[in-house]
Formats: C-alpha cells, sequence, structure tokens
C-alpha cells in the first residue's frame, strides 16, 4: 500500500518501524518523531493488527429538482431585466432548451 491510499490514523509498517499516519505524506513513529513518507514507498500492515479501513468517499447529497428549478427561473427573471429586446429572445429560447435538458 501507499501512503496517499491511506486515511488519517491508519497505521503500518515501513523500514522495519509502526507508524502512524498524521499527514498527506507525514507519519509519527510509535518510537518518536515524524517522519516524511515518499509516494512510492511500499508499507505493510503492521503484523497482528487489522489492516487500515479503506477510505470512505464523500458523497453530495442529492439535488432537489424544485429547488434547482426555482433558482434557475429567479436567475432568469433577473436575466430578462437587465438585458434588450434581442437578448431577451435569446435567453428565452436558452431557458426553453435547459428546461427540456433537465427534464
Amino acid at each position: 500500500m501507499k501512503i496517499d491510499q491511506l486515511p488519517p490514523g491508519a497505521r503500518f509498517q515501513w523500514r522495519g518501524r509502526n507508524y502512524t499516519k498524521v499527514g498527506p505524506m507525514t507519519a509519527a513513529a510509535d518510537s518518536g518523531g515524524v517522519d516524511f513518507i515518499p509516494k512510492h514507498a511500499n508499507l505493510q500492515p503492521i503484523p497482528g493488527e487489522a489492516p487500515p479501513a479503506a477510505p470512505e468517499e464523500a458523497t453530495a447529497p442529492p439535488l432537489d429538482a424544485a429547488r434547482v428549478k426555482a433558482a434557475f427561473e429567479a436567475y432568469h427573471r433577473t436575466a430578462l431585466h437587465v438585458t434588450d429586446e434581442a437578448g431577451r429572445l435569446t435567453l428565452e429560447s436558452a431557458r426553453v432548451r435547459f428546461l427540456a435538458a433537465i427534464g
């Protein structure tokens, strides 16, 4: 395993010493001190300890379609207010295409 694959707090062994990851490329040795761990370093699980848990992927909450449409319509009203007649026709055409695209 590689240092960038581990979450903060994960424990591993490198060059015969036990470490705990404390930063993106740093780890605290059980014997004291903090060391830079190169990305290319091959890290090993500590014998007798569970391997580090895989980091959870952050997922954004789903968008609320009604809120998105309401925000878009508010934006569209403002855009219509600040543009000339030719621009309003172009904006209205773009509005129709946008609403059709999002369903």
